[in-house]
């Protein structure tokens, strides 16, 4: 019987292991999840200039990341990636800001001095935001991507101005040259 149950627990093991780990993908399967979950995420309907959402794949998985102003928006990216064919699974781990109209009203201030200051007005024209403002418990966190060092650098600059930001973390990054 020990016999028995000890061959039951190392012929299981396997099975048990395996199904841990993600499902290995064919690379054109991963770009295409990766491409449809990309695309799923900008079409959300109230994604906003304070709502920061990145992922990963790996394998037939999608992790979701970031941080969003409202809880809805953290359910309608999880239900929109989840009806992507080929995902299997979706990890969402995605920050709710806390709620405060002490950090809506810096958000405001924060969007005015960056977007509203002429040399990052450019940045302004897209439906889609190039800088993500985040804003949480008077913390300010600028994610995103920007032209060159100067547009990052004046962006940071612009943010640390504003009245009621304990502090600025500028995650900006400068897009490749083409």
């Amino acid at each position: 019987m020990r016999a028995k149950l000890l061959l039951l627990l190392v012929l299981g093991l396997p099975v048990l292991l395996c199904g841990q780990t993600p499902r290995e993908a064919p690379p054109q399967a991963v770009e295409r999840i990766a491409r449809e979950v990309r695309h799923q995420l900008i079409m959300l309907p109230y994604l906003d200039v304070f709502d920061n959402i990145t992922f990963n794949v790996t394998g037939y998985n999608v992790t979701l990341k970031g941080q969003v102003s409202n809880p809805t928006r953290k359910k309608e990216a999880e239900r929109a990636v989840k009806q992507i064919e080929g995902v299997e699974n979706v990890d969402n781990q995605i920050e709710v800001l806390p709620t405060s109209s002490i950090d809506d009203e810096l958000r405001l201030r924060l969007y005015r001095a960056i977007y509203g200051f002429g040399p990052l007005e450019k940045y302004a024209m897209p439906v889609i935001k190039p800088i993500r403002i985040i804003v949480k418990s008077g913390n300010v966190t600028l994610e995103g991507v920007v032209d060159n060092n100067a547009d990052k650098d004046m962006a940071g600059i612009r943010a640390n101005g504003v009245s009621g930001a304990f502090s600025v973390t500028n995650n900006l990054v400068v897009a490749p040259d083409k």
